[in-house]
C-alpha cells in the first residue's frame, strides 16, 4: 500500500497510566518539580498539594490516592506526623519521604515506622524507579488482601454450614492434627469441639484398630469412605458413616472428614430385616391356608386366587364341605392388610370350617361366626364375607353376605341373571339382627358366578378413578368363555394394569364358578 508523501503520518496517541499523587510539601516549586519528574516517568499525574495535618486528612477522605510524597520537615508539620495520620486511617498507600537533608538514624527510624522509602532532594533520579517499585508492591499487597478476604469469606461460609450440620465435621491439617471440629462432634462422639481440636483421628477410632488406620484411609482419596464403628469419648461404640475429602483453602491443603451417626439407621435396618423375615413366615403360613387345588364338582368348574398387597394379606377364600354333600364357596376380607389381618383371617377360617360341617344354613353359619369373632375383632377391625352354598345335585345356589361387595351371576349370553347383594352387616360390627339368606338361584349351563374382594372394586388409578364392580363384570362378560382358572388370574392382572404406575394397594382375591 502506497502513502501520499504530502500527507503527514500521525502516530497513535500513547496511553499513559494515571497516577493520583498526594504531595505533602510547603513549597509549590518543590512540589512542581516532583510532579514534573513523575510525568517524565510516563504517568499522567493527577495531584494535590497539602502542608498541614487537617489538609492531609481532608485530602485522604476526599478521594483515593496511589502515592504520597512528603517533605521531611515543614513549618508546623513533618513527614513522621503525616505518616502517623495516614496510618491511622488504615489506608495502604506508598509513602515516600523527600528530604533536603536527613540524618541516617532518623531515616532508619522513619522506615521502621512504616515509610516505604526516602529520597534526598539532591538525588531525585531515584524517584521514578522507587515509585514504580512501590506501586508494584502496593498492587501485590492489595491482591494478597483480596485473596485473604476471599479465603476468610470462604472459610466462614464453610464453617457456617459445618457448624449447623447434624454430621460431625473435622478439618484436619496434613500432619493429621484436627484443627477444627463442628458442634455435632459432641452428639456423635461425646467430645466438645475445643477438646477434640489438637487430637488426631486415633481418638475416634476403636482401640483395637491399629493407630493411624483412619488417617491412612483419609489420605488414600480413592478409598475415602467407609461404614465402621467409632469410639465415643467414654469408650462406648458408635456406628458411623465417614467420608474424607481434600479441600484447598488459599495455599494450604486440608482434609475434611464427615461423620454421620448411623446407629439408629442400623437399628431400623435390623428391625426391617426382622419384619421381612416375619412377613415371609406369615406369607408362607397363609399360603398354606388357601386351597391348593379347586374341588372337582360334577357339572361345575371352580377357581379361586388371592394376591396380597403385602407379604401377608387379610383376604380369604375357601371351599367348605357341608354335611349333605353340598359345597360352600366363601370369599372374605379383613379390614387392612398385613400380619394382623392375616391372623384374623386364619381365625375366621378356623371357625367357618367346623361351622359348615354342622349345618347347610348359610345364614346360621354367619350368625354363629359373628358371635365367635366379635370379641376378637374389637372396635377397630371387621370382616366382610360372602358365603355361597352350591348344591350341585339340584344345581342351585343360596347365599348370605356379611357386608361384602356384591357377587354377579351372568347367563351364557352375558346378561345379568342375579346380583348377590349384602344381607347383613360385616362380622365384628356390634348390634343388629341375625343374618338372613338370599333367594335361592337355579343354575343353568353357561351361567358364570363372579365373587371379588374390594381390592378389585377399589383398585384406583392416579387420577382417582376406581376399577369398580361394573368394569369387573364387563371383564367377566368379555372373557366368560375362558376356563375359570384363567379368568381369576387375568382379572387380577387387569386390576393391576389399571392402576399402573401406582403399585397394588390392597389384596386382590377372585372366585369364579362356571356351570357346565
Amino acid at each position: 500500500m502506497s502513502t501520499d508523501p504530502a500527507t503527514p503520518v500521525v502516530a497513535p496517541p500513547v496511553l499513559r497510566p494515571s497516577l493520583r499523587a498526594l504531595i505533602v510539601e510547603d513549597s509549590p516549586t518543590d512540589a512542581f518539580a516532583l510532579i514534573t519528574l513523575l510525568r517524565t516517568g510516563g504517568w499522567q499525574v493527577n495531584h494535590r498539594r497539602v502542608a498541614s495535618g487537617p489538609d492531609l486528612l481532608a485530602a485522604l477522605a476526599a478521594e483515593p490516592w496511589d502515592l504520597i510524597l512528603s517533605d521531611h520537615t515543614m513549618p508546623g508539620f513533618s513527614a513522621p506526623e503525616a505518616l502517623r495520620l495516614v496510618q491511622q486511617t488504615g489506608i495502604d498507600v506508598p509513602f515516600i519521604i523527600i528530604s533536603g537533608g536527613i540524618e541516617e538514624g532518623v531515616a532508619i527510624e522513619t522506615m521502621k515506622a512504616g515509610a516505604h522509602d526516602f529520597i534526598m532532594k539532591g538525588a531525585l533520579g531515584r524517584l521514578v524507579p522507587a515509585v514504580q517499585r512501590e506501586l508494584r508492591e502496593a498492587a501485590v499487597r492489595k491482591a494478597r488482601r483480596q485473596a485473604e478476604a476471599t479465603l476468610r469469606e470462604s472459610e466462614l461460609r464453610y464453617r457456617s454450614v459445618w457448624e449447623n450440620s447434624t454430621d460431625a465435621v473435622l478439618l484436619i491439617d496434613l500432619g493429621g492434627v484436627i484443627r477444627f471440629a463442628s458442634p455435632a462432634v459432641s452428639t456423635v462422639f461425646g467430645w466438645s469441639p475445643e477438646a477434640l481440636a489438637g487430637q488426631t483421628l486415633d481418638a475416634l477410632q476403636p482401640t483395637e484398630v491399629t493407630p493411624g488406620t483412619w488417617w491412612r484411609l483419609a489420605r488414600a482419596t480413592s478409598q475415602g469412605a467407609l461404614e465402621t464403628a467409632g469410639r465415643r469419648r467414654d469408650g462406648s461404640a458408635v456406628e458411623v458413616d465417614v467420608a474424607f475429602n481434600e479441600m484447598r483453602m488459599g495455599e494450604e491443603l486440608w482434609v475434611v472428614a464427615f461423620f454421620r451417626d448411623v446407629t439408629e439407621r442400623r437399628r431400623e435396618e435390623a428391625e426391617l430385616q426382622r419384619n421381612r423375615e416375619e412377613f415371609a413366615a406369615a406369607r408362607e403360613i397363609q399360603q398354606r391356608l388357601f386351597p391348593r387345588v379347586s374341588p372337582e364338582v360334577p357339572g361345575v368348574e371352580l377357581a379361586g386366587v388371592s394376591h396380597p398387597a403385602d407379604a401377608a394379606g387379610g383376604d380369604y377364600f375357601d371351599w367348605l364341605p357341608m354335611p349333605d354333600g353340598s359345597l360352600g364357596l366363601v370369599i372374605a376380607d379383613v379390614s387392612g392388610h398385613g400380619v394382623g389381618p392375616s391372623l384374623l383371617m386364619a381365625e375366621a377360617r378356623a371357625y367357618l370350617r367346623p361351622l359348615a360341617r354342622r349345618t347347610t344354613d348359610v345364614a346360621e353359619i354367619l350368625t354363629r361366626a359373628q358371635e365367635l369373632l366379635a370379641d376378637d375383632l374389637g372396635s377397630q377391625r371387621y370382616i366382610t364375607l360372602l358365603l355361597v352354598r352350591l348344591d350341585a345335585a339340584k344345581r342351585t345356589l343360596t347365599y348370605a353376605s356379611a357386608g361384602h361387595p356384591s357377587g354377579f351371576l351372568l347367563r351364557a349370553d352375558g346378561s345379568l341373571k342375579a346380583e348377590l347383594k349384602r344381607t347383613g352387616r360385616p362380622l365384628g360390627r356390634q348390634g343388629g339382627s341375625p343374618y338372613a339368606a338370599g333367594t335361592e338361584i337355579s343354575l343353568e349351563a353357561g351361567d358364570t358366578l363372579l365373587m371379588v374382594t374390594d381390592g378389585i372394586d377399589e383398585a384406583m388409578r392416579a387420577d382417582g378413578e376406581c376399577f369398580g364392580l361394573a368394569r369387573a363384570t364387563e371383564f367377566l362378560r368379555t372373557h366368560r368363555g375362558l376356563p375359570a382358572g384363567e379368568i381369576v388370574e387375568r382379572l387380577c392382572q387387569a386390576a393391576r394394569d389399571f392402576t399402573q404406575p401406582e403399585p397394588q394397594a390392597d389384596d386382590l382375591t377372585v372366585v369364579v364358578l362356571k356351570a357346565l
